[in-house]
């Protein structure tokens, strides 16, 4: 299961989009834990739940061991951001909404960032529900409140429940199961779902948004009804440990810590959420943003591009020691970085022609050039873990699979799938291998005639005779005559050092390929309501898939404007493995049905894998403390690190250049 894009959790997807997200899982495994409260007959309320284990931490604990629990509170950091934003609701499908907005909301239960697919109580105080998984109920905090004192009640979830499911797609399907909410105690509420042993759902009702019904149902300040489906620049009531101080629509958005947070005390909470004020400044390129860095009028900054990595953090403030440049480990399933088709349109229906784009993309010698070799190539939507497709399907895995054997690719049985390696060694039998394809698909071979822009006067004098030097083009066309044309869509300028090669090499077998670079606004818009051929998208897994399969790859979500199913995968086996996914009944079922998912999906070649990289690469102003030991899954600055004030004098002393 993935969590919705959080700042404060550190998901990530998109223009990945803001801070990556953290996420969890289905198959769950979930003990009876010491010290709970049950009753005879009763179902026992757990403090926290996991999907693939015991949850680390007990009742009793007092803090994570990856914070400082006596972190010092305060201090400012600025941080910058690539693109736009003019909304401040962040559970819409319209608009943009603000860098880091998910700070000022808390949720029924929170993640740990160094605890797999686990959650402990955070509103709830506690979770229960039956061996069958028929219903799930929470026990909130009385102490819970919002930040204008009132506190949260069981109402606020029901109305939090339908108001998310209605205003965002993503929501709808995740949420699908969840088919009635009720008041069952001053305290607590009662979700009932529409069919038993989906052994997630529990969970992922954890993650439940908490909004207060009192300011949704309201008027707004410009006189109209709030409405969570659209768009809004009105700072909405939340409850989370930061509120928004000020914002400026498309220049920066300032949050302030709330002092008197109703769960700064909780060992949920310990230790987090120390910087007194953080600021997000915009900028319309990565050019701009990082100069500002580089000037010291930010502090932290993320890194995604290896050759800026390697050769544009050679500034004065590094070479003084004033600024510190790291990578930090991360341990989480690879995700799938990757150029997705958009199987909507009929050229990219037959996965022939899907399978020749990856023939034509040569990582390798990409990876040598361009890329410093940092990376390693994708070669599974579950990669790094026990539920990546490996070697030929057996076992459990076969069983399914020839349960789908009808539809599913041949090749799933026979052939272990494996992504063409280039290289000036391989790419004219890469490029051969993607002629046939094509050609079996359909895509024939055609010359067109190309004036030739250097032809002058004793040129045309030679081409009035009937000698002609005009140039001529391979064009792929099809039976009708349409041309084969395909158009990268991209928002950063810097992945066209990555495409323009690829472009050059699809152009020899005849594939008429543009790039276009659009403002991140654009792309966004363009993205959600599926206008475009190829685009640069990633998913990104947990060790515990479920419900938000549905989303990723299900049927029902490939027409649905703002969905993650941006391929559009429309596919019967897909489906069937994705049930099979959520109502898992333990963890070598879940395996078993991933690896199958996970085969299914590379041999349909619904996209054109790229790389991973173990390691978040950073730079930031040294003025920081941070806990020893960082959680596993992020470094999840905004949440543990904190403003060190000595480091901070010492570096203001000194001044920055």
């Amino acid at each position: 299961m993935t969590k919705m894009v959080s700042s404060r959790s550190v998901w990530p997807r998109s223009l990945w989009r803001s801070l990556a997200c953290l996420i969890v899982g289905s198959a769950v495994v979930i003990p009876l834990l010491p010290h709970s409260v049950q009753a005879q007959g009763a179902e026992t309320r757990h403090h926290a739940v996991s999907l693939i284990g015991k949850p680390k931490y007990g009742p009793d604990f007092t803090h994570f061991d990856w914070v400082n629990p006596d972190a010092p509170k305060g201090g400012k950091v600025i941080r910058n951001t690539v693109g736009d934003f003019n909304n401040l609701n962040p559970f819409t499908i319209k608009g943009i909404s603000a860098s880091g907005i998910t700070l000022t909301y808390d949720t029924l239960m929170a993640t740990s960032p160094d605890d797999s697919s686990t959650e402990y109580g955070l509103v709830a105080e506690w979770v229960s529900f039956p061996d069958d998984y028929s219903s799930a109920t929470f026990g909130l905090r009385p102490e819970a409140k919002f930040h204008d004192g009132t506190p949260v009640t069981p109402e606020d979830m029901i109305f939090s429940l339908e108001a998310l499911k209605q205003a965002h797609p993503h929501f709808g399907k995740y949420y699908k199961n969840v088919v009635k909410a009720e008041k069952t105690g001053d305290h607590q509420v009662t979700f009932t779902f529409d069919s038993r042993g989906n052994r997630e759902l529990p969970q992922i009702l954890g993650q439940l948004y908490v909004l207060p019904k009192h300011y949704w149902q309201a008027t707004g300040k410009n006189g109209t009804p709030r409405d969570l489906s659209k768009t809004t620049t009105e700072p909405p009531l939340t409850s989370g440990p930061y509120r928004i101080k000020s914002f400026d629509i498309s220049k920066t958005v300032i949050y302030e810590r709330v002092a008197d947070y109703w769960a700064k005390d909780l060992p949920i909470s310990r230790g987090q959420w120390n910087f007194g004020e953080i600021k997000y400044i915009y900028f319309k390129d990565r050019t701009g943003a990082f100069e500002e860095f580089k000037s010291g009028k930010s502090d932290y900054w993320v890194e995604n591009t290896s050759q800026a990595w390697a050769t544009q953090f050679n500034f004065p403030g590094l070479k003084s020691g004033k600024v510190k440049k790291e990578e930090i480990p991360i341990s989480r399933v690879a995700p799938m970085q990757a150029f997705v088709f958009n199987t909507r349109r009929d050229k990219f229906k037959d996965p022939r022609v899907r399978s020749a784009f990856n023939y034509a993309f040569d990582f390798e010698s990409l990876n040598k050039n361009v890329l410093y070799d940092q990376y390693v190539r994708v070669d599974s939507f579950f990669g790094n873990s026990e539920m990546q497709a490996t070697g030929l399907p057996t076992g459990r895995e076969l069983e399914i699979l020839n349960e789908l054997k009808s539809d599913v690719p041949a090749a799933v049985f026979t052939t272990e799938f494996k992504n063409p390696v280039g290289g000036p060694q391989n790419m004219r039998k890469n490029l051969r291998n993607a002629t046939e394809l094509l050609k079996a698909a359909g895509w024939l071979v055609t010359d067109k005639v190309v004036e030739n822009p250097d032809c002058g006067f004793f040129c045309g004098l030679l081409k009035m005779i009937g000698i002609g030097s005009d140039k001529k083009e391979r064009v792929l066309r099809n039976k009708s005559g349409e041309a084969l044309t395909a158009e990268f869509l991209i928002a950063s300028p810097a992945f066209e050092r990555i495409i323009l090669p690829y472009v050059a090499d699809l152009k020899k077998l005849g594939i008429e390929t543009t790039l276009r670079v659009v403002d991140p606004t654009q792309y966004e818009q363009r993205q959600r309501s599926h206008d475009f051929d190829i685009i640069v998208d990633t998913f990104s897994q947990s060790m515990s898939p479920g419900n938000e399969q549905r989303d990723f790859w299900g049927s029902t979500t490939a027409d649905i404007p703002g969905s993650r199913n941006t391929i559009g995968i429309k596919n019967k086996a897909v489906d069937k493995l994705i049930e099979k996914i959520v109502f898992a009944k333990d963890r070598a079922e879940l395996v078993a049905v991933t690896k199958a998912l996970d085969r299914i999906l590379l041999w349909n070649h619904y996209v054109v894998p790229q790389w991973h990289y173990p390691f978040e690469r950073v730079a930031y102003w040294d003025k920081f403390g941070r806990p020893e030991k960082l959680p596993k899954l992020t470094p999840a600055f905004l949440q543990v690190w904190w403003v060190d004030p000595a480091k901070e004098a010492a570096l203001n002393k000194g001044g920055t250049p």
